[in-house]
């Protein structure tokens, strides 16, 4: 298969692990040895790559592609984004379960429907996901993507509904700062 019409990106190549040509990579998979399933996986020159081995080591997994034997190989692929094309990923998900991909370029509205901003990029640093909202004028910012901060999701409309109070976009007048 030649490089994806319409990619995914599915992991990203960290540094060299050990001197066999493995690598530590980080997926956006839900469960991150599930990689292995996806078949070949592409890098953006269309360069295809076959997991030979996987396994799990802490944040992420440590892998071994075919072709990579020794630590200079790997050292080379640090950096390195691979993504499958979306035809290979399942159809149907969970009502509340969505692609990262499909959520960025989403108009961001409060309650009221006010725009405050476009999803940019969706974050996992380890506890929960996290939307990067952009508006023109502003630095991006970062929103938790929960049930209660995120309550409307509209994929076909092209928008998601946040609750600002939720999301902590909103001053909490009962704290104590130093202001008061």
């Amino acid at each position: 298969m030649p490089k994806p019409e319409n990619p995914v990106l599915m992991a990203i190549v960290g540094a060299a692990h050990g001197t066999r040509g493995e690598v530590r990579v980080k997926t956006f998979t839900g469960d991150p040895l599930a990689l292995a399933d996806y078949g070949l996986l592409y890098d953006n020159t269309g360069r295809s790559f076959e997991i030979l081995e996987i396994r799990p080591s802490k944040t992420v997994v440590v892998v071994r592609f075919k072709g990579v034997n020794d630590r200079t190989a790997a050292e080379k692929l640090n950096g390195t984004e691979l993504f499958i094309d979306r035809a290979q990923l399942p159809e149907e998900l969970d009502e509340d379960e969505f692609y990262h991909e499909d959520l960025i370029g989403l108009e961001a509205v409060d309650l009221d429907g006010a725009s405050i901003g476009e999803v940019t990029a969706v974050f996992d640093f380890g506890g929960g996901d996290l939307l990067e909202l952009s508006t023109q004028g502003r630095k991006p910012y970062l929103i938790p993507f929960t049930q209660s901060a995120v309550p409307q999701i509209d994929l076909e409309g092209g928008r998601l509904v946040v609750d600002p109070a939720a999301a902590g976009l909103v001053a909490d007048d009962d704290t104590d700062g130093p202001d008061k």
